[in-house]
This record gives structure tokens, sequence and C-alpha cells, in this order.
């Protein structure tokens, strides 16, 4: 067991270590100035940004660092809302199997709208570009936890609900003692599926509304053509959002039960 756990690692960095050797071999031979940076020129880049990540100097030169907590703090506040919403609404719809088949087919049609395509009605109604990419993250992060939600609290055990009413536990205490623990690992499941479609919503919604954020900054460096600054953004948006999801997968291990 102790060395399969060493030999997954080096695995990986046999692997990263390769795709790096591709990618350096194959813009190599390239004349300077044309073809995409290899891995060597986006590490002195990296390194130079890293350096000095949350200076300001004016709207449109900010360090990589500030633009990463612009985007996180228009995510947490979006997502949090969202999440706040879908559970409410998924808890009541799981406890009550009429009313979600009277109020399914409104979900399924709002569902597979891309998140961005509400954009521009939130722009002419609050004429507030900030505010607005974070209805964008409200809109993509409802569904998957509202979605899970319903589904987990629908799928309790109805001896659960019969004992606690059995000991005639009041409504609230049911919520919090039986039915919210019994739902969690679906849950988060969903809020797990929502924080990954929240964070890939935000970098878009950012391109379009500019600013400070690290969608803005990206189609800024393009427009600069600094492609190196354009790649190491785009790992920085990678690596983010393994930690997000990371995070929430922790939890949900820890949620996670057998019977």
């Amino acid at each position: 067991m102790g060395r399969e756990r060493l030999r997954i690692p080096l695995y990986t960095l046999l692997v990263g270590i390769v795709l790096l050797g591709l990618w350096q071999g194959l813009v190599g031979g390239a004349p300077a100035g044309k073809g995409l940076p290899g891995p060597l020129a986006v590490a002195r880049t990296a390194s130079e940004m890293l350096s000095h990540p949350f200076y300001d100097n004016g709207p449109n030169d900010k360090g990589i660092g500030l633009q990463l907590l612009a985007s996180l703090g228009r995510l947490l506040t979006g997502y949090l809302a969202a999440s706040v919403v879908a559970i409410v609404m998924g808890v009541v719809l799981g406890l009550s199997p009429s009313l979600y088949r009277a109020v399914n087919p409104y979900i399924q049609v709002l569902k597979p709208i891309s998140p961005l395509a509400w954009m521009p009605l939130f722009l002419y109604t609050i004429k507030d570009s900030s505010a607005a990419a974070m209805l964008v993250i409200f809109m993509s992060s409802l569904w998957p936890t509202l979605a899970n939600t319903a589904f987990g609290v629908a799928s309790i055990r109805r001896d659960y609900l019969n004992v606690a009413a059995l000991l005639q536990l009041s409504w609230p205490r049911r919520l919090v003692r039986v039915v919210l623990p019994a739902a969690a690992p679906a849950i988060v499941a969903g809020l797990r599926i929502s924080i990954g479609s929240a964070w890939v919503a935000i970098v878009a919604a950012e391109m379009l509304i500019g600013g400070t954020g690290i969608g803005y900054f990206v189609w800024n460096e393009w427009n600069n053509l600094a492609l190196t600054s354009v790649i190491f953004a785009i790992l920085a948006i990678g690596v983010i959002g393994v930690l997000l999801d990371a995070g929430l997968g922790r939890l949900s291990r820890r949620l996670a039960y057998t019977e």
C-alpha cells in the first residue's frame, strides 16, 4: 500500500515532465514573437508576477493577486447567496413530491440556459456590472445545488421522519437533526458541482464586464499580446478551481457514511 501511494505521485510527476518537454519541443523552433511561448518563458513571467502580486498602478494595471481576490469575492457572494436559496428550495421540494412535480417543468426549462445569457438583462435592470456578474454566479450555482438537495431530501428513509414524528420533534428540530444531516452528502455533492460552474462562469462574465478580475485580466493581456501572462493566468485559474473543488471534496468525504 505504501509503495502504491509513492508510485502514483511519481507517475504524476513523470507525466508532467513529459508534457512540459513536449510543449517546449513543439514551440522551441518558432521564431521569436511568433507562435505560442514555451514553459520556460511562462515560468519567467510567472516569477515576475508572483514577486509582486498585489501592486496597484491604476484600473488596467493591477497584480494578479488583486485580480484573483476580486474574482473570488464576486464568486463567494453569488455562490453563498445561491446556495442558501437552493438549499431552502430543495428542502421544500424534496419534502413535497406534489410541489416538486408542479415546479419541475420550470426548473427543466431554466436549468439549461447559459448563465451568461442572463447578463444583458442584469446589466439593463440593475445598471451595475459587478452586481450583474454576481447574479451570473448566482444563476450558475443555483441549479446543481437545488437538484441535489431536492433529491437528497426526497431519498431520506421515511423511518427517520416517522421516528422524529413519534418523538414529537418540532419541524425546525426535525430539519436540523434529521433532514439536513441525512441529506448532507447529496447537498455537498451539489455544492461541489456548483462551485466549479460558478468559477467557470465568473471568468467568462468578467471578460464581458471589464474592470478588476482574473477574467478581465486574461482578456486585457490578450489585447496586449502578452501571451505568457495569458497562459500563466489560465494555469492560475485551473489551480484555484482545483483548490475550491478539493475543499468541498474533503467536506464531502467527511460527511459520507455507509449503512
